[in-house]
């Protein structure tokens, strides 16, 4: 795994050093943050807490040494949610199965899509007249492809270890489009009880190269007076993730498990629990009831804010997480609630805001 750790680092430093001849290389804070909304509903239920404690197909996203705690030989997860009263659409897929009893390996697919958007630039012909067959649709929408592995470590004893290797695509219908590469790698360790986990996101600092088609925004740009966009690159910090959980068994049927996730960031202040303009801290916590291995209940409370009201006072806010969960012969459908009330009382809208996720899995041998 160090070899192929050290030849996916290379692959991006030449990417690198070929793309910024022509394109202004920038590290701006939330690049890429499509990919940390998080993916299946047991998770985002609980408040995106699963570092430690992540055991299935979905692994590779949270931390690809679950891998090696998979259920069965061929395990499947599946999830589409809707954001923002449904116009975002954010889906994932993954297969991932063991290759032997020391390592395991797993392909995701992730996007999150805004489709059906309205074309104008052509309503209104060259004698003022309009022309709604002129109106065009496309689509906005992030891709993410990840392959992971994972392998038992020699030395210390139950130690687990994961690299994924994500290759990005953005696109912004005809007028842009971007590629991106890096790498995520993962650890866990389980003590009796007790579940340990940490995720290095983007440690290679993930490369992301726009591309923007000027002949298609040159004349609503010079309508505008506006400057053309030229070719960037972006370079996405690095994200640790430390987490930890411990399993309750209460009686013979009911058990618990609660855990946490400290997420550490680099890319400067931002609006979360302890903050510097070096490193900020968002902790988050999550909780899962299980009754005779088939029915959960999940809570979880993340995305702590402060955020100012039109009055000018400041309120605190943080984002209640729910979920319930069903496991029939290797069979499980979850459904989550995410940001289920606007609290806020000076808010534009009083409107729920909740984000349904579904997601179902499948392991079999």
């Amino acid at each position: 795994m160090h070899n192929f750790t050290l030849k996916c680092l290379l692959v991006v430093l030449f990417l690198a050093s070929c793309f910024t001849v022509e394109a202004q290389v920038t590290a701006p804070k939330y690049s890429n943050e499509f990919l940390n909304i998080g993916v299946g509903a047991r998770a985002l239920g609980m408040g995106n807490v699963q570092s430690a404690i992540t055991t299935d197909a979905t692994s590779g996203y949270w931390n690809p040494a679950g891998l090696l705690r998979l259920p069965d030989k061929y395990n499947i997860a599946l999830m589409h949610s809707e954001l923002f009263a449904g116009i975002a659409k954010n889906d994932f897929g993954s297969f991932a199965m063991p290759i032997d009893t020391n390592s395991a390996l797993a392909v995701s697919i992730i996007r999150l899509g805004v489709d059906d958007i309205a074309d104008t630039r052509r309503l209104q012909n060259e004698f003022g007249h309009i022309q709604y067959d002129s109106i065009k649709f496309f689509s906005v929408a992030d891709y993410a492809v990840l392959l992971s592995y994972a392998r038992h470590s020699n030395l210390i004893q139950g130690l687990q270890l994961g690299a994924s290797a994500k290759i990005i695509y953005r696109n912004v219908g005809d007028f842009a489009n971007a590629w991106g590469f890096g790498i995520d790698a993962g650890a866990q360790l389980q003590r009796d009880e007790w579940q340990f986990g940490v995720m290095a996101k983007d440690i290679t600092t993930t490369f992301t190269a726009w591309t923007h088609n000027v002949e298609e925004l040159e004349d609503a740009y010079e309508q505008t007076g506006n400057d053309l966009p030229e070719n960037t690159a972006e370079l996405t910090l690095p994200r640790v993730i430390v987490g930890v959980g411990r399993n309750f068994q209460i009686n013979d049927k009911f058990s618990a498990l609660l855990s946490t996730d400290i997420d550490f960031t680099f890319d400067g202040k931002r609006n979360v629990l302890l903050k510097s303009d070096v490193v900020s801290v968002d902790p988050h916590v999550g909780v899962e009831l299980v009754y005779a291995k088939s029915v959960f209940v999940r809570g979880g409370l993340s995305n702590y804010q402060q955020t100012t009201r039109f009055d000018g006072s400041t309120a605190t806010q943080v984002q209640p997480n729910f979920g319930v969960g069903f496991l029939s012969n290797g069979f499980h459908l979850d459904l989550a609630l995410s940001r289920m009330s606007d609290r806020e009382k000076n808010s534009i809208s009083n409107a729920n805001t909740s984000s349904i996720i579904i997601s179902m899995g499948y392991s079999f041998k």
